[in-house]
């Protein structure tokens, strides 16, 4: 999804993908999005950093993805299998729904239309389910196949020396998928946002961190406190505002002034000789 902005800055965003699956919402309750920036930069620094560790010991970084692959797998594995049993069960009480709404159309209990029109949402989700299936069978097959998925994955790795330019080759080569969780707070810009990361052949692995003392650790959680309270504060400052009227009379100063500055802008463009879309293109350019 792409946003332009009142200066024709096109902003792009990943959206959750299981949120428009029929029926809506529900694999997942909110249709939430990120930045393609944020999270490009998030794969970048991750690669890097395992990359940094697999080059400052190898053996003890495939030790280590090595345990972290056995847990992480594993309960990957459980989701999966609990998925395909839901999705199983979901497609053979569609086969039924369709066979019920068929005889109530027949017994003119629903008319055509209706019948048309359920039909067709049942057969989407027939669809959809059937190629999920189809997914979930071969990935479980294939963990249960693969034995050397750590060695694979360094073996991948090894073919680049860094990663200061994510190529769309290389997003292909080591990403599986991403999970773009919700923030803490909907509607929040400066909330907290989790991103979970899927490799092939090692699945969710975060690089192993630098352990903190108890006194940094305390240190680390009275800031993460002290963040999270100027947060609420905004927040419901931000809710007293839209409640008592204040936000909607900035939003609306704010947007006039904002169209004032754009009407400005096309007039200077006139002036110039400048078409509107050479403009927009210079502005995409410089996003």
């Amino acid at each position: 999804m792409c946003i332009e902005t009142s200066n024709y800055k096109n902003i792009t965003y990943y959206t959750c993908s299981a949120y428009t699956k029929v029926p809506c919402g529900t694999l997942c309750k909110s249709g939430h999005r990120i930045k393609a920036e944020v999270l490009l930069n998030l794969i970048q620094s991750t690669l890097q950093d395992i990359k940094e560790s697999l080059n400052e010991d190898n053996e003890a970084f495939l030790h280590s993805i090595q345990n972290e692959m056995e847990e992480s797998e594993k309960m990957e594995m459980e989701k999966k299998k609990t998925r395909l049993t839901d999705s199983k069960n979901r497609l053979q009480e569609l086969e039924r729904l369709m066979c019920r709404i068929y005889e109530d159309m027949i017994l003119e209990k629903i008319p055509n239309t209706r019948y048309e029109i359920l039909n067709n949402q049942y057969e989407t989700e027939q669809r959809e389910l059937s190629k999920e299936i189809d997914g979930l069978e071969k990935s479980i097959k294939r963990y249960e196949k693969e034995t050397d998925r750590a060695m694979k994955f360094i073996r991948l790795i090894e073919r680049y020396d860094n990663f200061d330019e994510l190529t769309p080759t290389i997003i292909n080569e080591f990403v599986e998928k991403i999970l773009v969780h919700e923030r803490d707070r909907k509607g929040s810009q400066t909330a907290n946002q989790k991103v979970e990361i899927y490799f092939n052949f090692i699945c969710n692995y975060e690089p192993p961190k630098e352990e903190l003392s108890e006194e940094e650790m305390q240190k680390l959680r009275e800031e993460e406190e002290k963040e999270r309270e100027r947060k609420d504060r905004l927040h419901q400052n931000y809710l007293k505002r839209k409640a008592n009227g204040k936000q909607k009379e900035y939003e609306d100063r704010y947007k006039e002034k904002r169209e004032q500055l754009k009407q400005e802008k096309l007039k200077t463009l006139k002036k110039s000789g400048i078409p509107l879309s050479e403009y927009k293109e210079l502005m995409k350019k410089e996003a």
